[in-house]
């Protein structure tokens, strides 16, 4: 990677290079999401249903005087935020599940393409635009996404404990997931106040750069002490204050913010040395961490939502001296997967914030991996090795696929994130090369490998407040980054804050 100048002032333009499809255009077709990982719902608005869903009216009307809020029924990302003549101004958007609901007529719309939104969250006011003989919330849901008709709003949101009528603010809320940050030399998580903060590991110990405001530039760089030359994990407790974990071959040291967004404690000792280590949460808020070694992998856990940990545990084995990394189905349950130059293993919760599997093998020895999520939940897994790169992905509740190749730059450090219309991205970086591919679609196959800079020792990535993709890679000369611009397009590799940062061997 090359160093450049200080980062500049960038506009943020997805809606202008998001494609606007009309209410009635077929999307494309994505696998079905899996059998009972229905979350809850929001009620979409106060007022009547003044038409039901039918052949020959594709959703349900919600009637109400001019300027109602209308709210989002799910957690998802906003695909569509526009106007178009039938609809007048409208919204759609993509859910974990699958599926999508979309919001017509309305006077305002408050959120904008790849704005990311809670169930609840008010997201336009009621109107009477296009088609329309009064105010009201015409609501569709998308179920069969390869058909061009819709699915009963109204069974929707019962089968998630809304009824119609209803009144906003009341019934079940369900609880945002919380996916597990890459693991690694370099890692990036955001503050409870939407700022990025970074830390990078060199041979003096842990450094930190962290934005100076959302989606905004970077401070200097601190120095932290802590362990040289670890493998860095980092996870937000329940009420939104972060914790880092840093591990090298002697020592295990923790340290977090002390209020949220706030500033930081010192070193305490965590444990032992190890290999590396990767940290989750729970889906009832509580950090769980695993660490490898020459014994195969230990946990240790949070006894409470932001308390105190328990002792190391031992995991009944696992690949020894592996690279770790966590994911997240859709149901809340963590997963773990470990890889060494000889073996592939993974364990899972058997329920949320419960008990774990046996590990169980998953394929061959590798280099590196990493673990996202499809915009359905499903995981997706990819590894590297002395031929490129491979994945794996979930084709079911409990079913993967089969390994598949993917090209791509061998013995390669992986990392991936999710763009803001949820598609995966993953950037592959061995000493030569860096590269990345992308889900052509949500839930979709992968574009051919594309050039993304010169050769470096780590990467990962992570997404700012407002969507953007930010990727951090390190070298011998120091620490760069590279930033989305829009949906396609990037900025270049640059310092952070016209500062090298560590260099990471």
């Amino acid at each position: 990677m090359l160093p450049g100048l200080s980062r500049r002032a960038l506009t943020w333009f997805l809606s202008s290079a998001a494609a606007v499809l009309l209410p009635w255009t077929p999307l494309p077709a994505a696998p079905a999401a899996a059998a009972g990982t229905a979350a809850a719902a929001a009620c979409p608005a106060a007022g009547f249903v003044s038409q039901h869903f039918h052949d020959g009216h594709n959703g349900t009307d919600i009637a109400n005087v001019v300027g109602t809020p209308i709210y989002a029924v799910g957690d998802g990302e906003v695909t569509i935020s526009g106007y178009e003549s039938g609809y007048g101004q409208w919204i759609r958007v993509q859910h974990a599940d699958g599926r999508i609901s979309e919001y017509g007529h309305m006077i305002r719309r408050d959120v904008s393409v790849g704005d990311r939104v809670t169930a609840g969250q008010q997201i336009a006011l009621m109107g009477s635009e296009g088609q329309s003989t009064g105010p009201h919330l015409h609501l569709r849901i998308w179920g069969d996404r390869s058909t061009t008709y819709g699915i009963d709003p109204e069974v929707h949101l019962a089968e998630r404990g809304v009824v119609l009528p209803c009144t906003p603010g009341s019934g079940p809320r369900p609880e945002p997931l919380v996916y597990p940050s890459e693991s690694g030399r370099v890692v990036s998580a955001r503050s409870a106040d939407g700022r990025l903060e970074l830390f990078a590991a060199g041979a003096d110990g842990i450094h930190h750069a962290w934005q100076r405001e959302v989606n905004g530039d970077w401070s200097e760089w601190e120095p932290l002490g802590g362990p040289g030359d670890a493998e860095l994990a980092v996870a937000p407790n329940a009420d939104g204050r972060l914790e880092l974990l840093a591990l090298n071959g002697d020592t295990f040291e923790h340290r977090w913010q002390t209020s949220p967004s706030g500033g930081w404690s010192g070193w305490e000792n965590f444990g032992g040395g190890g290999r590396d280590a990767a940290a989750g949460v729970n889906a009832d808020g509580r950090i769980e961490v695993y660490a490898s070694g020459p014994a195969g992998l230990f946990h240790r856990y949070q006894l409470a939502p932001n308390g105190g940990w328990s002792g190391w545990e031992p995991t009944g084995g696992g690949p020894a001296d592996s690279r770790v990394e966590m994911g997240k189905a859709p149901d809340g349950r963590l997963e773990v997967f470990a890889l060494n130059g000889s073996t592939f293993q993974h364990r899972y919760q058997t329920a949320p914030s419960g008990g774990w599997s046996p590990w169980t093998g998953f394929g061959e020895g590798g280099h590196d991996l990493t673990v996202d999520h499809n915009a359905d939940g499903r995981l997706e897994v990819f590894a590297s090795g002395p031929v490129g790169v491979f994945h794996k992905y979930r084709t079911g509740s409990a079913n993967w696929s089969g390994w598949e190749p993917v090209g791509g730059p061998a013995d390669s450090q992986l990392t991936s994130e999710r763009t803001p219309d949820g598609r995966v991205e993953v950037f592959a970086m061995n000493g030569t090369t860096a590269m990345h591919i992308w889900q052509t679609g949500v839930n979709a196959p992968y574009s051919d490998w594309a050039v993304f800079g010169t050769g470096g020792t780590e990467v990962t990535a992570t997404s700012n407040a407002d969507g953007r993709i930010e990727v951090f890679g390190t070298s011998h000369a120091g620490t760069f980054h590279k930033w989305q611009t829009g949906f396609a397009t990037w900025s270049d590799w640059l310092w952070l804050n016209n500062s090298a940062g560590p260099p990471v061997g």
